[in-house]
């Protein structure tokens, strides 16, 4: 029988859903999660392009009419807030709020609009919160935070999980527009003249990662990703070499936008912003000298969840956090998962296989995901487990990463034919992590005829090297077992390995 799913291991205790409105300097936006746990599913997102921190630099006030379009977000956010039966509501607000004049003002009525008391972030918090984000969403993270935004840019040096003291710069994409007069060569100068005066933070950057944090650094990388054929379309964690970026970046200034490929997919409001996006991120590179650009979807409003957090929640990988809730939503029996995971262990140390940290928790993570398409028609399967885990919202995950998951799975249910897949993800995951999801899908395809993906039977049914012998352990009273599919099967792994298949019973 199912294990009874109140008592299986890491069930969700998430509570009602909470929320965050973020009042930034170019969109009012709400995100709605499915409560506080270690990586929360998104229930609900949705911004509104105001543009408040537009000319805020020049005239110090925020305008009149993108004021009354926040507002009326923020009142639409509230009934979206209350229909849902959000428990918790955060309200942040940011740069332009902090330096308009009428700022206060702004602050009173949007409480009203929205029902809530707003927090106003300090340029050092916000560098924190961005900081604690990428915490969140990156395993052990080493480098530099960037977080732009529509009025300031925010960076902070992160090492695992530890966050420095970060510093703010009025070289947000709005404001940059507003004191250039729209001028790309004043803003050049003026942002380098800016960054010039922040060594002390650049200079921890060399060699090390560079996480880019903010809609507009997330629009040119998925215009970069168009422009280069990229086989993901996922955003979080895609990396940009330093002088690929540099070439693509200096293509953006130059070249009028709509010109660039997938332009359609960006929001006219942001196309003009894309421009001193690229100013800042090329004069980083530059000064800075990073390995890589990684590409973060989180920051302030996931690093406010991850502060809220108890510290032993902290401390959990978030790939296997997540992983492990879909094993509990979505698998037949979820101790399997964790028990397929022991099973894997015992083989892999048999054969004496050495594997990398990153390369053991993906292992443990393909395990806990290995049953998630079950309930799909048999024939679909793999292909919807591919898909699912490909494109699904990890963090704590590479895309090399994602392919291997994903094809691991997919291999699970189609075979370990490579062909049986598109070479772009077999690309995508390299040789060795292809030849790894192939081995572990060989293992599950003889787990889960034994198993039958039920609880208490991996124990008892150990598959070891032994010599040049792969052997696979049999009860006695599971004898009947061993017929041709799992023979078969057996064959299969002992060709993958050059090693003689053998089942032992008693």
């Amino acid at each position: 029988m199912p294990v009874n799913h109140d008592e299986a291991p890491g069930r969700l205790k998430l509570g009602r859903p909470v929320a965050i409105i973020d009042i930034g300097s170019n969109s009012v936006r709400l995100v709605v999660y499915e409560g506080h746990a270690r990586s929360p599913a998104v229930l609900y997102n949705e911004k509104v392009l105001c543009g408040l921190g537009r000319q805020v630099a020049t005239t110090g006030r925020l305008d009149d009419d993108a004021v009354d379009r926040a507002l009326r977000a923020l009142a639409r956010f509230r009934v979206l807030c209350d229909t849902m039966g959000v428990a918790e509501v955060f309200v942040l607000a940011t740069a332009a709020a902090r330096d308009a004049s009428n700022g206060p003002a702004f602050l009173k009525a949007a409480a009203k609009a929205c029902g809530r008391r707003i927090e106003l972030l300090s340029g050092a918090k916000e560098a924190e919160l961005s900081a604690l984000g990428v915490v969140s969403g990156f395993f052990r993270p080493d480098g530099i935070v960037g977080d732009m935004g529509g009025g300031s840019l925010e960076l902070v040096e992160v090492m695992d999980h530890t966050v420095g003291e970060g510093i703010t710069m009025p070289l947000g994409g709005l404001a940059l527009q507003d004191v250039s007069g729209g001028s790309i060569r004043r803003a050049e100068r003026i942002v380098r003249q800016a960054l010039e005066k922040a060594p002390e933070y650049l200079a921890h950057l060399q060699g090390r990662t560079f996480y880019a944090v903010g809609g507009t650094w997330r629009a040119l990388a998925k215009l970069h990703q168009a422009a280069r054929g990229y086989p993901l379309h996922v955003m979080h964690n895609y990396i940009i070499s330093p002088d690929d970026g540099l070439d693509f970046l200096h293509l953006v200034e130059e070249a009028d936008v709509k010109s660039l490929k997938d332009i359609e997919s960006i929001s006219e409001a942001r196309r003009p912003l894309l421009a001193y996006g690229a100013i800042v991120l090329e004069e980083i590179i530059r000064l800075g000298q990073p390995k890589e650009i990684a590409i973060s979807a989180f920051g302030v409003r996931e690093g406010l969840l991850y502060d809220r957090l108890p510290p032993e929640a902290q401390a959990l990988d978030p790939l296997l956090a997540s992983a492990n809730d879909l094993n509990f939503l979505r698998s037949r029996s979820p101790r399997h998962g964790e028990e397929l995971w022991d099973w894997t262990n015992a083989f892999v140390q048999s054969l004496g296989l050495p594997e990398t940290e990153t390369e053991h928790r993906l292992r443990h993570a393909a395990c806990l995901l290995a049953d998630i398409g079950w309930r799909a028609h048999p024939d679909y399967r793999g292909e919807q487990s591919l898909n699912f885990i490909a494109f699904g919202s990890f963090s704590g995950l590479d895309h090399a990463g994602r392919a291997y998951l994903a094809l691991a799975v997919f291999f699970r249910h189609e075979g370990l034919s490579p062909d049986k897949v598109g070479s772009r993800i077999k690309t995508l995951a390299g040789p060795k992590l292809m030849e790894r999801a192939r081995l572990l899908a060989a293992l599950m395809r003889i787990a889960y005829p034994v198993s039958v993906a039920m609880e208490g039977v991996l124990p008892k049914t150990p598959l070891l090297v032994r010599g040049k012998s792969v052997v696979l352990q049999l009860p006695s009273e599971m004898a009947d077992l061993a017929n041709e599919r799992l023979v078969g099967r057996m064959k299969a792994l002992g060709k993958l390995l050059n090693l003689e298949p053998k089942i032992e019973i008693g």
